[in-house]
């Protein structure tokens, strides 16, 4: 018998069709989890109308629930009463924000009613989960960085976050925060700037949850060669989204204005060098201990490139620090023009 021949274009083919089935199953899995998240509204509904159901009636349904249905977890005494309460915070929402719930996963929504104490700010962190696909485990650390008051504390909230994907040159540097909490490296009190690189890349995951999953790694220590000259990128990336490069310089101590000008010639280099010619003009983040703000707005004056100067700290901020410093702002009692920021 003849041995057929495979295709040369057989691992594309193969690759399409595993394509088709995750699409598939992605979709399958939208639509079951939209269906319960209807579910348990439903039943969250019934059970706050009648104020006269108590624990006993609600351990009774729990009981007669599991019988009924035996090979469901959904229906004990505890996740009854986060039914109830699930419909309770929900019911209050605007509709196009009501929408949104059956777009995040259940045990996300356990995290937004145990973590979050306004209609505000479980709205935006809904909005951040949805837009950022983030797991339990990622929502949590976000709520636990104060990323929300972070964002109310902010001069132009718009720049805390990376939320609505622009082409527009002088927009893109918005898309960084101001700063980055990086308590997943393991540093000492001192260390070098070569050791806070490396401590990046062995903890990339985490990293990526801090800076966005539209994150790609390209390189350390990323070479660019000019002449007989080599110079160096301590770390590139590559967003997906923004479909640019970003070079990010680590340093170990406070913010200087020559930094800014090494920075617009890598980014130089990296335009005329790296960059494709569909890919939007290069950006550059400068991560430092701390910084001026009147210094850095100087130094960023004339710049040709865009170029986001950003802070890092080694652990998780002070929430009553950061809810003191809140309560000096007037909060807009509505985030409907955040919401706009978020969708």
């Amino acid at each position: 018998m003849k041995k057929e021949i495979i295709p040369n274009n057989y691992e594309k083919i193969l690759g399409n069709i595993i394509g088709h089935i995750e699409q598939s199953k992605l979709r399958a899995f939208s639509e079951i989890n939209k269906a319960l998240l209807n579910s348990y509204l439903n039943i969250g509904q019934e059970l706050s109308q009648t104020s006269s159901y108590g624990t006993s009636v609600v351990e009774k349904l729990s009981n007669d629930l599991k019988l009924k249905y035996p090979g469901s977890k959904g229906y004990s005494t505890r996740n009854l009463w986060n039914m109830k309460r699930f419909y309770e915070n929900y019911r209050k929402m605007q509709p196009a924000v009501a929408e949104l719930i059956f777009e995040a996963a259940w045990t996300n929504h356990l995290v937004l009613m145990d973590m979050t104490k306004s209609d505000e700010e479980k709205e935006f962190y809904l909005k951040m989960s949805i837009k950022e696909k983030w797991s339990k485990r990622e929502l949590i650390r976000q709520i636990d960085s104060s990323l929300y008051e972070r964002y109310m504390l902010a001069d132009k909230p718009e720049k805390v976050t990376a939320l609505i994907p622009q082409q527009k040159k002088d927009e893109l540097a918005k898309h960084f925060k101001d700063e980055y909490i990086l308590e997943f490296l393991d540093l000492g009190k001192n260390y070098s700037e070569k050791e806070l690189q490396n401590s990046i890349l062995e903890n990339l995951k985490s990293f990526f949850l801090e800076f966005g999953k539209d994150f790609t790694f390209v390189g350390q220590e990323y070479p660019i060669r000019l002449g007989n000259k080599e110079y160096r990128v301590d770390l590139l990336f590559f967003h997906r989204s923004l479909k640019c490069l970003v070079a990010v310089e680590l340093k170990v101590t406070e913010f200087k204005p020559e930094y800014i000008g090494k920075m617009q010639f890598y980014l130089n280099l990296l335009d005329g060098k790296v960059r494709n010619t569909n890919e939007n003009p290069s950006i550059g983040l400068i991560l430092c201990k701390s910084k001026e703000h009147d210094e850095v707005k100087f130094a960023l004056a004339k710049t040709v490139s865009p170029i986001k100067v950003a802070t890092y700290t080694k652990k998780l901020p002070d929430k009553k620090l950061i809810l003191k410093r809140l309560e000096n702002i007037k909060i807009p009692e509505s985030t409907k023009d955040i919401g706009s920021d978020l969708t």
